[in-house]
């Protein structure tokens, strides 16, 4: 009988930030990218759209007209899915029948003026100045809210509704589960160890390296050892560091060169504009210190073998437990390998 090997056996994969298992067939998929590679029609977006409510000087859907701005433009979202005068008392609550409010704010954060300008196309100064609206955004709603969700849906295959380059800021009174899940994990990795997971994470990944796509200064990419979309990553800073409005000016300057770089590598993948959901997980703004906590960013797309070829996610996934075929080292490989100059400046 031959011996067990992580690259041709069936295995499961345990994620230390959320405590969940996902089941990896890397025996299913040994090349997964050879074979058709269907390529999009590059996109011809204009620099302004007179029908975009997302761009400078136009009318929004609820009649509000935005400024002529220049480069980054933040606003209330006119469909929020949260808002701040929820009442707060609930009546008839029992153990199958719970319900909460849900106070908060939805706010929209235009990247750039350019109708035709996502981030990998952006130069690195103006990500950087969405870096530092992420902080100033961070800074001012966690003042009220327990919880900031800094994110962007990019691609219409992601659900993202508007093609003008925009991420969103959800702030909320209560902690998500997705972030429970990692506080739980990051305490109690914290209590027994005495150093936060994500810190020992990074430095074990670099000593390794099959999972790295680049590090910089301060950050590194990598496709976490646990992932479950084709290609998801991770941006995690090679410091300790709680919050995005931590950084100093270097450590920004650095981030957004390397976000750059990765999306970048994302759009080379299959020579389009990639599509994915993406987020920062900064720690909580409960009132508690937060010694556990690192801040990081996860990035999901859902393309799989090429530009129209995506990840169902069905059967087993959705009733039993996550599963991938192409491996996490596989993915790593095959982002590393990738140009850092964008296809379409070839």
């Amino acid at each position: 009988m031959s011996n067990f090997d992580i690259t041709s056996h069936p295995h499961r994969r345990f994620n230390a930030l959320t405590g969940e298992w996902i089941l990896v067939s890397p025996h299913r998929a040994k090349r997964p990218w050879l074979g058709q590679v269907e390529k999009v029609p590059p996109e011809d977006k204009p620099s302004y759209d007179p029908k975009c409510y997302l761009c400078p000087g136009n009318q929004r859907v609820n009649g509000d007209m935005n400024p002529k701005y220049e480069s980054n433009f933040v606003f209330t979202n006119d469909f929020a899915a949260l808002t701040p005068d929820t009442p707060l008392e609930v009546e008839g609550n029992d153990d199958l029948f719970k319900c909460e409010p849900a106070r908060g704010t939805a706010r929209v954060l235009c990247f750039s003026a350019d109708h035709s300008k996502t981030l990998p196309v952006l130069p690195v100064e103006q990500i950087r100045k969405v870096v530092d609206l992420w902080g100033d955004q961070l800074t001012e709603l966690s003042k009220e809210y327990k919880y900031v969700q800094l994110f962007e849906n990019k691609g219409a295959i992601m659900g993202c509704s508007n093609p003008h380059p925009h991420g969103q800021i959800w702030a909320c009174n209560f902690i998500p589960e997705e972030i429970s899940k990692e506080l739980t994990q990051q305490k109690a990795y914290f209590a027994k160890h005495a150093a936060p997971l994500l810190t020992d994470y990074v430095q074990g990944e670099l000593k390794r390296g099959e999972r790295i796509i680049f590090e910089t200064e301060y950050f590194v990419a990598l496709v976490p050892f646990w992932a479950f979309w084709p290609f998801e990553t991770m941006l995690l800073p090679k410091f300790k560091v709680a919050r995005i409005n931590e950084l100093n000016d270097a450590q920004k300057d650095d981030l957004a060169a390397a976000i750059k770089r990765l999306t970048t590598r994302y759009d080379n993948l299959f020579e389009c504009s990639f599509p994915y959901s993406m987020g920062w997980h900064n720690a909580p703004c409960d009132g508690e210190e937060h010694p556990e906590w690192i801040m990081h960013a996860h990035y999901y797309p859902p393309l799989l073998r090429s530009a129209t070829v995506k990840k169902f996610v069905a059967g087993f996934e959705l009733l039993a437990e996550k599963q991938r075929d192409l491996t996490a080292e596989q993915a790593a490989d095959r982002l590393r390998g990738l140009s850092e100059t964008h296809y379409s400046e070839r």
